[in-house]
């Protein structure tokens, strides 16, 4: 099973709070308290798997969570995104391959994959059961 929960590190430096993921360097952001520190985190790395995704770069696997971490999960949407993402990419298909092979147009292919479109949730896992997959949702 492939989830998109990594882990994070709070540091506080003069007043700051600033979130940094091991598995994902280049996503960082900070705030003026922890709680908000933590609200930004959720945005920061849904931010970093939608670059991922329109960069067309490989989404890291989570690492295990260590003493100190905390862990931060994305909103749904991104998650469901980035779980279709990795199961088009690991079949090898494309775009317009997966459009056709859910019989939809190439538009429709394209936004199930755009981070920034908000897709209907149920789409993404009517995509997902097409190859195979199913997307399961838990709370924390």
């Amino acid at each position: 099973m492939r989830e998109f929960i990594y882990p994070a590190n709070i540091e506080e430096d003069d007043g700051f709070f600033t979130v940094t993921f091991r598995d994902l360097p280049f996503a960082l952001t900070d705030a003026e308290s922890r709680e908000e520190a933590l609200e930004e985190a959720i945005d920061c790395l849904g931010e970093a798997l939608a670059s991922c995704i329109l960069d067309n770069e490989e989404i890291p696997i989570p690492s295990q969570v260590k003493k100190g971490e905390i862990i931060i999960a994305p909103v749904a949407l991104i998650a469901a995104k980035a779980a279709l993402y990795v199961a088009v990419k690991e079949r090898g298909l494309n775009k317009t391959t997966l459009a056709q092979k859910l019989h939809v147009s190439e538009g429709v292919g394209r936004r199930l994959l755009n981070p920034r479109y908000q897709t209907k949730i149920v789409n993404i896992d009517n995509a997902l059961r097409m190859m195979g997959k199913r997307m399961v949702i838990s709370m924390a």
